[in-house]
């Protein structure tokens, strides 16, 4: 009996084509929110006369302007004067921007504690930004513990207030359950206030529900309409989400083209799974004429980005000479990246290369090893290989017995060569 051989097995279309998550940190929500510059025609320098003569509107301005370098060079120890001097002259506005330097560590040492006092000065002035902040310093147990009532409960005065960031947060709460029970449906109702108050994020998590039918009836054509919505406030994630309808036929005509339109918009804006279906369409020529080249480059470009599937089908290109040269060693070391990273068709791979030799010297001990990693992972030719082994005794006692055991698991598994394998020997 022959080993199964390397295919490219795990490719994009299962693996790799997943749908794009919800957002479900709430750092993915805004950071700590600062306030914007007043509505004011004045020059730096007559903003500083009216400081000087205690307008502390303009110590406010002065001190976003160095913030966000706009007509200034930017100094977050700048900011830091003029917030407090704005501060001490009343502004609310300003506390809650010495709470988001003191935050960030801009101009101070980082400092949570006095992050979260600053904030409440503001809160307690009624700045709804400051009472986000709050909200977030609770979520991540920044300077106090992590309490996710708590949380819910400052997002809460803060979406009161308008703050849609904290809308989106309290959607998150509800999908993630943190602090209260899971809950699809009152995730959706907190995403699409947010998202009609303008925030982008929850535009493209209102599509995600509707995607897959969390908290509102599967309805792929609403989610391309909200992902549509998002993707034109920006949201990379949502350009990935149209791509997928489209590669996928999913509420509009499946269309390779459009898909690839979408997947290169995902891409550019650094989407690792868009770049990797980028080089997934360009190995199967859907879309675009089939370009081995093109695709491993796409994949290099996924791989260096985290994505351990793309880690995968650079081992597979090697192993096959499919866009590079055929280098068993170098599939071996992609196999190696990938198989760290959990994807068991790497495993695999890997338990050919030692069984056949290439690349390594021929150890059926380590390709039954492998096997079995890949076995352990659901793969159904691996159980059929370990069921080769044992009937081959090879790296192994030869085990008739064993060998009908992993068959029939490799049949079950789906493998058509075990049940092949099983038909041939029900007939003797």
């Amino acid at each position: 009996m022959k080993f199964v051989n390397i295919v490219w097995a795990a490719l994009a279309a299962s693996a790799g084509l997943s749908l794009a998550t919800a957002q479900t940190d709430a750092q993915a929500a805004p950071q700590a929110e600062i306030g914007g510059v007043a509505n004011s025609p004045m020059t730096i320098q007559e903003l500083r006369n009216a400081a000087d003569a205690g307008d502390g509107n303009a110590m406010y301005n002065i001190g976003v302007l160095y913030d966000n370098g706009q007509g200034v060079a930017q100094d977050y120890q700048q900011a830091m004067v003029w917030y407090r001097k704005a501060a001490d002259a009343g502004d609310a506005g300003a506390m809650n921007n010495i709470g988001v330097l003191y935050r960030n560590g801009q101009g101070v040492p980082q400092d949570y504690q006095q992050a979260m006092a600053w904030y409440r000065k503001a809160a307690d002035a009624g700045i709804a930004e400051a009472m986000f902040n709050i909200g977030l310093l609770y979520t991540n147990g920044q300077g106090v513990a992590q309490d996710y009532q708590q949380a819910m409960a400052w997002y809460r005065r803060a979406a009161d207030a308008g703050n849609a960031g904290a809308m989106y947060n309290i959607g998150d709460l509800y999908r993630n359950g943190r602090g209260l029970p899971q809950d699809y449906q009152q995730a959706m109702v907190w995403y699409r206030k947010a998202a009609d108050a303008g925030d982008a994020g929850a535009m493209y998590n209102v599509g995600v529900g509707y995607d897959s039918g969390q908290g509102v009836p599967q309805d792929y054509q609403q989610a391309m309409a909200w992902y549509r919505k998002a993707a034109d406030a920006g949201d990379a994630g949502a350009m990935y989400g149209i791509g997928f309808l489209y590669d996928n036929g999913r509420g509009v005509p499946q269309d390779y083209q459009q898909a690839m339109v979408w997947y290169r918009k995902a891409a550019d804006a650094g989407v690792a799974k868009a770049i990797y279906n980028v080089g997934s369409l360009y190995l199967q020529g859907q879309g675009v004429s089939q370009d081995y080249q093109q695709a491993m480059a796409c994949f290099h470009k996924a791989a260096d980005a985290g994505d351990a599937n793309a880690m995968y089908n650079i081992g597979v290109g090697y192993d096959n000479g499919q866009g590079v040269p055929q280098d068993y060693q170098q599939a071996m070391a992609w196999y190696r990246k990938a198989a760290d990273a959990g994807i068991a068709g790497a495993m695999y791979n890997i338990g050919v290369l030692y069984a056949y030799g290439r690349g390594v010297a021929q150890d059926y001990q380590q390709a039954m090893a492998w096997f079995h990693k890949a076995a352990n992972a659901g793969n159904a030719n691996a159980m059929y290989n370990i069921g080769v082994l044992y009937d081959n005794g090879q790296g192994i006692v030869q085990d008739y017995q064993q060998a009908m055991v992993w068959y029939r698991k490799a049949a079950d598994a789906g493998n058509e060569n075990a049940k092949k394998c099983l038909a041939e020997l029900d007939a003797q």
